[in-house]
């Protein structure tokens, strides 16, 4: 018959009760000119627009049509974060290493509407500064469009 010592149990029981570290995920954003979800013209849109992730998690911009690309919007990250700016039609990632919200654009249709967010954690970190970046044409309508969502978790 095999016995278990007691120091073994302990340690034992010790093992498994450590919290296991986390497994890091990866998303990815599409650039579309057309989306068939959508009617209408060219639709310029990052899909999905909005996205939630966990600090250590990457995203991977994919450019599924031409013309596009992702550039961080001045204001919109994270104090100490630094800003990113993607070639036009290549697929870029970004891991998430600090908290907070990320706003993001296409630079060639920022104007447009062609806008995007994730959220980072405590996200709240500097949610009020991000809201208070001023946008012109329809990237406007489509950050408030986002806010709204944001507001809405």
């Amino acid at each position: 018959m095999n016995l278990i010592r007691r120091s073994d149990l302990a340690i034992a029981l010790l093992v498994s009760s450590m919290a296991l570290p986390a497994v890091a995920d990866t998303f990815t954003i599409r650039m579309i000119s057309e989306d068939p979800n959508i009617e209408g013209d060219s639709t310029m849109v990052f899909d999905p627009p909005l996205l939630r992730v966990a600090l250590g998690d990457t995203v991977i911009f994919e450019p599924v049509q031409s013309g596009h690309n992702t550039a961080s919007k001045n204001g919109m990250i994270p104090e100490g974060v630094e800003s990113w700016n993607s070639r036009i039609d290549e697929t870029f990632e970004i891991t998430f290493s600090v908290d907070g919200t990320y706003g993001y654009v296409c630079m060639p249709h920022y104007l447009v509407g062609m806008v995007g967010m994730i959220l980072v954690g405590d996200y709240s970190v500097n949610l009020d500064d991000a809201r208070a970046v001023r946008h012109r044409g329809h990237a406007k309508k489509a950050f408030k469009a986002l806010f709204a969502l944001v507001d809405a978790l």
